[in-house]
């Protein structure tokens, strides 16, 4: 490729039809082509051989082209297809200079690559010059015929909406005015249009539909060099904004935009190559198609790797950002703008769709990190709401209340932050993230609802299971009569009490009637339920009830004092009335009686269990039904049953073999007390003895000496009665008690006569002789007195501790 001071070249295609792929591409980049858009144009000249086509071009557009050297010969100098843009000339404007017709270097049969470049020239072409000498006008013969005739008809193969400036350029200008040669051309082009086959369609169609033609004459170069270029520079005038309306290149209809030149191009040489009909306006979508494609591709792989869209992804993963729609959008739409800008002057179909497909592509790369931002967004919202309604039913708001200002707060906010996220170009439904929010919003609200109706329920339980488990409790251990509608009262006020309060405190939660009658009768069931537990947990150890209050009864007075079996007492009948207290709190405890509902439950447990015997004495010859050979009660559910018949049955007979106990040992008890109080003589034979020992007791009053000795002998007696414990051992019977005194006796004696002998000395021995010297000597002498015997022995008797021991009072330290 050449360059000159403002002007590049370089081959297009080479003489044997080769397209130049990389050297358009650098051509391209060296003249900026593709920032130009629609305003560019492309000239290209067509001449016979040697015609001075280069020489024009050079001349005219300042190009670089190689020129023909005339001392060295006529011969080709132009192969193939050359392009150069213009130097000064705006708008850009790239030149074309074509090999020549009629050329001896191919021959009169090779007129292929002549009509190939023909056609190419047209294709890509908004000016074509033809490049004709003078004196050609009019003749018959011409040179430039047979290239209008191929100009003709390869036109014929192109479907272009857009007309070509065919710029026929006069060389070597005669003196004949131009007035006069170009209606003569004229007409000349008119006859060679009418000799060209045509299609049907275009039969009747007129040049004019398909060409702008012009006429220019120029002087001689090598004659009058400086009168032509006096013409060419003033032909140089009509170039500049050809693109104008109006000018050579005013119509763009099918132009393809500068940056697809090169692909457009190169496609249309593919192909006239292939000798294929050239529809141009398909050709201009299908390098729109291409082009838009491409630089798509290119926007969306910048996008990719943009530091600013990669800093917001990598941002986005871990919380959320202010402002992100906005910064998002801003970034897409230089993207798209981008875009736009260089497929402006593309096909609008074509460049619509394939914006729509980036934007498409676009979007689905920024989905998930937009996803991330709306989660973050709804997780945090619900974070905060969380908090706040929790702090509005901790400040003693209420809950329905609480619930509604804290949802639409959080909703509203929710809102907001979507639509601080919203991105400009997506038209994404945001009603799914919201329903979303909404229904996480709800389920919390629910479950705070649950939890908080829990908690109430279970206080509201636990006070009436505290109000009524102890007092029934009580109630049925005094079972009587009045035990059941004691309970019953005690239920219905505790009852009442708390379904007041729970409907009380279930009116801040704003729920129907339905749900706040079913919490209510739930509650209420509860309380039912705690005492039929409390009665079930109490029947379960209704048989040790039972044998503490017949031992209660039994062993204890109407004063609650222990019972002393003394022998007046009517075991028989204080057994009884034990054991009907014990059967009447068998009957209270037999079932649940809640529902106000009479029963023969006691009448059905006193007639088998307590009337039995005197039934079966009256009754004997008859056989009579056990009223409780049955599972169930009559009149009472076996729901409410607590104790069956044949488990009352069972429970009595045990309990009255455990009680059986007490009551022989009452009544062994008594018969020995009886015994006890029996050991006196009978009265008549305290009489005998009185009459028949009269003179016994004269002789004692005359002798009072006798006495002394009576009273020593009963203090020796008492002291060996005490010791001995004769009543005691009396007590289990006559034998035992002989046997037992008969190996205590003797032993006894002797530790008692030595204890007496013991303390008959201490006198002698501790007494100071200094201070009673007379005293001390008689008691030396004379040993114990009576009155001291008779201390000493009655001291020996109290301080006895087992019958064996003795100690004395005054006994040593």
């Amino acid at each position: 490729m050449a360059k000159g001071e403002e002007c590049c070249s370089t081959q297009l295609i080479d003489g044997d039809g080769t397209f130049n792929v990389s050297g358009i591409e650098h051509f391209i980049k060296e003249v900026k082509l593709s920032d130009c858009g629609l305003s560019y144009a492309v000239v290209s000249i067509m001449g016979p051989q040697s015609s001075g086509k280069s020489t024009l071009l050079n001349h005219l557009f300042g190009t670089n082209f190689r020129e023909m050297d005339a001392f060295k010969g006529r011969s080709q100098t132009t192969k193939g297809i050359w392009m150069a843009r213009c130097a000064g000339i705006e708008p850009c404007t790239l030149i074309m200079d074509l090999e020549g017709t009629d050329g001896r270097e191919r021959g009169e049969d090779d007129t292929a690559f002549e009509k190939q470049s023909a056609l190419f020239a047209l294709a890509v072409s908004d000016i074509v010059l033809i490049n004709m000498w003078c004196h050609d006008i009019g003749r018959e013969q011409a040179a430039n015929k047979p290239l209008l005739k191929t100009v003709f008809q390869v036109m014929m193969r192109l479907f272009s909406p857009r007309k070509t400036t065919l710029m026929f350029v006069i060389r070597d200008k005669t003196r004949t005015p131009l007035e006069n040669l170009e209606p003569v051309l004229r007409e000349d082009i008119q006859k060679i249009w009418d000799s060209v086959p045509k299609p049907q369609a275009h039969m009747e169609t007129p040049l004019s539909e398909f060409f702008n033609v012009e006429v220019v004459a120029l002087s001689s170069f090598e004659e009058k060099e400086e009168l032509f270029k006096e013409q060419v520079a003033s032909l140089r005038q009509r170039f500049y904004h050809s693109v104008a309306p109006g000018g050579l290149a005013g119509d763009r209809r099918g132009v393809v935009p500068a940056s697809g030149f090169s692909f457009s191009a190169h496609e249309i040489w593919k192909v006239i190559k292939e000798n294929k009909d050239l529809d141009l306006p398909a050709h201009k979508v299908m390098v729109a198609t291409v082009r838009c494609e491409e630089i798509a591709n290119e926007k969306y792989s910048s996008f990719a790797a943009n530091e600013e869209w990669y800093e917001l992804e990598a941002a986005v993963q871990s919380g959320p950002i202010s402002s992100f729609g906005k910064k998002l959008s801003s970034i897409l739409e230089t993207c798209l703008s981008g875009y736009d800008g260089e497929v402006l002057y593309f096909d609008e179909g074509v460049r619509s769709a394939k914006r729509k497909q980036l934007e498409d592509k676009l979007l689905q790369l920024v989905q998930p990190a937009f996803q991330s931002m709306l989660g973050h967004i709804r997780s945090g919202t619900l974070d905060k709401f969380k908090d706040a309604f929790d702090k509005a039913l901790s400040g003693g708001e209420g809950f329905s209340s609480a619930a509604h200002h804290c949802s639409k707060f959080y909703m509203n906010l929710f809102d907001e932050a979507c639509a601080d996220a919203v991105i400009e170009q997506a038209n994404w439904d945001m009603s799914k993230a919201r329903d979303k929010f909404q229904r996480d919003v709800d389920a919390h609200i629910a479950s705070v609802r649950a939890a908080k109706l829990g908690e109430l329920t279970a206080i509201f339980e636990a006070k009436l299971n505290e109000s009524l488990s102890g007092p029934v409790e009580a109630l049925l251990d005094g079972a009587n009569n009045e035990t059941w509608p004691a309970i019953r009262k005690l239920l219905r006020c505790e009852t009442e009490s708390a379904i007041s309060g729970f409907s009380d405190a279930l009116y801040g939660f704003d729920m129907d009637e339905e749900t706040k009658e079913k919490m209510l009768a739930s509650l209420e069931n509860y309380a039912k339920g705690v005492v039929e537990a409390k009665a079930r947990e109490e029947s379960g150890r209704v048989l040790m009830r039972m044998k503490d209050r017949f031992t209660s009864l039994f062993s204890h007075d109407s004063d609650s004092m222990p019972r002393v079996w003394t022998g007046k007492e009517d075991i028989r009948g204080i057994t009884k009335l034990a054991r009907s207290a014990s059967l009447k709190l068998l009957s209270v405890m037999a079932a649940i009686r809640l529902d106000d509902e009479t029963d023969n439950i006691e009448s059905t447990l006193t007639l088998a269990l307590v009337d039995s015997r005197s039934n079966a004495t009256t009754n004997r010859s008859i056989t009579n039904h056990d009223p409780l050979a049955s599972s169930t009660w009559e009149q009472v559910p076996s729901s409410k049953t607590l104790i069956t018949p044949v488990q009352c049955k069972s429970l009595w007979r045990q309990f009255k073999s455990e009680t059986e106990y007490s009551v022989t040992q009452a009544i062994s008890a008594q018969e020995a007390n009886k015994r006890n109080n029996n050991w006196l003589p009978p009265p008549w034979a305290i009489a005998a003895m009185m009459v028949l020992g009269f003179n016994e007791f004269m002789t004692l009053l005359r002798n009072p000496l006798y006495l002394g000795f009576i009273f020593i002998g009963y203090l020796l007696i008492k002291a060996l009665w005490v010791q001995l414990d004769i009543s005691g051992e009396f007590r289990n019977g006559a034998l035992p008690g002989l046997i037992s005194l008969s190996t205590k006796f003797l032993p006894t004696v002797m530790n008692l006569l030595k204890k007496l002998a013991e303390e008959g000395q201490i006198p002698a021995t501790n007494n100071n002789p200094q201070r009673n010297p007379v005293r001390a000597s008689m008691n030396h002498q004379n040993g114990v007195s009576t009155s001291e015997i008779s201390s000493t022995a009655s001291s020996g008797v109290t301080s006895s501790g087992n019958g064996t021991e003795y100690s004395s009072p005054r006994k040593e330290e």
